[in-house]
């Protein structure tokens, strides 16, 4: 088992204080930031409490239900996540009624190694209207000693119903400090390290993210390419080919909506501020758009273009 980080031991062990006092609810929603270790939290507290000789806060790792778990073959053990469409070509994209079917069967069925049932559903936001009406039924008929944990990244979007039934573990950015140490641990330079944490907003997730597969590399290229549109060095159609050569589209519109932003907070012209407040929307916009089958190329050609007038407005009222 990897090492977890700060943030995820001292949520894993406030959760497992309130197994071991007994105040552990049968539903438990995991929710916060995408990348802070939810998953990694709850498998490990399923691990602990199918455990047959606990060490302490952790699962012993040697016992026969920790070798099954291991092997992905425990039998009181389940994960739902995405499965593939019914022509096996690729994942669904929801979480669909028959899965939560067949896991409130599972639920209701005696532990096969007595101690308990863990079920874990990620991403729970995934979960379609009736598959949402399915686990609900599970939910307001819980068994002794069975466990159904949701992960989400984006809470607000399960039912009310369902997350009022749920006890919260929720999931926050750690300090600055322990974020930074813990990247140059994992072995990234000073410098990236303090770039990338800016970029991902404290998130220390996402920035290692970012320094492990180009992503930070990808925001410098992104800001270059607006630097050279507002001085005329690239035209918006150069740039938007560029930008759709990929598939990092998405990211890169990430990336520049976020340029918009600090470059705005270091105006002082409001006029200037407005602007690029108006093109950050515009940039998000965009980003839905390159979703559905609008041409992408076309998207981001009116997006740029729109940000060399914004600079060039800028610009000219700095020069006033």
């Amino acid at each position: 088992m990897s090492a977890m980080a700060p943030w995820q031991q001292r949520m894993y062990a406030q959760v497992v204080a309130t197994l071991d006092a007994g105040r552990l609810g049968h539903a438990q929603l995991f929710c916060g930031p995408a990348q802070l270790g939810k998953r990694e939290v709850a498998m490990r507290l399923a691990r602990r409490v199918l455990c047959e000789t606990p060490a302490g806060i952790d699962a012993c790792g040697k016992c026969r239900s920790c070798r099954l778990i291991e092997a992905g073959t425990h039998p009181d053990y389940r994960f739902v996540s995405f499965i593939p469409n019914r022509e096996g070509t690729k994942l669904r994209t929801e979480i669909v009624i028959d899965q939560m079917r067949e896991l409130s069967t599972q639920l209701s069925l005696t532990p096969q190694f007595g101690r308990a049932q863990v079920a874990i559903v990620d991403p729970a936001d995934a979960i379609n209207t009736a598959a949402a009406n399915a686990l609900l039924k599970t939910l307001e008929e819980p068994v002794p000693s069975r466990y159904l944990w949701l992960v989400s990244a984006h809470p607000a979007r399960l039912p009310a119903t369902i997350r009022s039934r749920c006890q919260r573990v929720e999931f926050r950015l750690p300090p600055v400090d322990e974020a930074r140490a813990w990247l140059a641990a994992q072995g990234h330079a000073e410098a990236d390290v303090d770039e990338a944490l800016q970029a991902a907003k404290g998130h220390p997730g996402l920035a290692d993210d970012w320094l492990r597969n180009g992503g930070l590399d990808l925001r410098r290229r992104v800001t270059a390419d607006l630097q050279k549109l507002a001085r005329g060095e690239l035209t918006p159609q150069e740039a938007a080919q560029q930008w759709i050569g990929d598939d990092q589209a998405d990211l890169r519109l990430r990336f520049a909506a976020d340029i918009a932003v600090d470059r705005a907070r270091g105006l002082t012209d409001p006029q200037g501020a407005r602007s690029l407040a108006a093109w950050f929307d515009k940039a998000n916009r965009s980003r839905d758009l390159l979703r559905t089958t609008v041409r992408a190329d076309l998207v981001l050609m009116e997006l740029l273009t729109a940000w060399r007038a914004a600079s060039r407005a800028g610009q000219e009222i700095r020069d006033r």
